[in-house]
């Protein structure tokens, strides 16, 4: 009764904000966009600008957002950690302490990735078969562009990913403040990096999808 409860409050929760990524696609600009990837010859290594400008999409882009309701929802449909209580004081808390974390994370990603040449942003591969671009989104969850041009192993992003799992374990509640759980939200960052580029990947197609179904029913009242 308890578990069906808190799903319900769960539902309740979530159910309203998962709209405010949708509206926040809606109405972003082609910058926001993810880049496709480029013909060999033709890779153009990020400047400094657009590294800030990676930093501020990864932490409140439409997908951070996304990714944020759910997370703290699920937390607090739940109650975990259990510190923070299932209500929407809960929620707040579960919210800010994921914006922190991927704050941080994503800070030492950025930082170190400028330092060693590695390209944060995900390069879309629009137009390939669907296996491809799945095969892509995998990719672009361990590896990244070198500033040579090349692919290789992401280094600065699992600094990232570790240095920010294992450094929230000071402010974190007791309950969730221990190595194993850093290793479980470890696991849980490489996934939530794989959702991000699963987003960046097929939201322009499913936005293109959508302006087009809606002209055609204004043009069909």
């Amino acid at each position: 009764m308890r578990n069906r409860l808190r799903l319900a409050s769960l539902i309740r929760m979530c159910g309203p904000l998962v709209l405010v990524p949708a509206l926040l696609c809606g109405q972003a600009t082609n910058q926001s966009v993810a880049p496709r990837i480029p013909k060999p010859g033709q890779y153009r290594y990020i400047t400094p600008a657009e590294r800030g400008i990676w930093f501020v999409h990864s932490v409140i882009g439409p997908s951070s957002i996304l990714g944020g309701v759910v997370s703290a929802g699920w937390g607090t449909g739940f109650d975990t950690p259990r510190e923070y209580g299932p209500h929407w004081d809960g929620f707040g808390k579960r919210y800010g302490m994921r914006l922190t974390g991927l704050s941080v994370g994503n800070a030492i990603e950025a930082t170190l990735g400028a330092w060693w040449g590695e390209d944060p942003r995900y390069f879309r591969a629009g137009g390939r078969p669907f296996k491809a671009r799945v095969g892509n989104i995998l990719r672009f969850t361990v590896e990244d562009y070198r500033s040579d041009g090349s692919v290789g192993f992401g280094y600065a992003r699992l600094a990232g990913n570790v240095g920010n799992n294992f450094l929230s374990n000071t402010w974190r509640p007791p309950s969730e403040a221990d190595w194993q759980h850093s290793l479980l939200r470890i696991v849980e960052g490489v996934g939530s990096k794989a959702a991000a580029n699963a987003f960046a990947e097929f939201w322009p197609d499913l936005n293109r999808l959508r302006h087009h179904h809606g002209k055609k029913d204004a043009g069909n009242p």
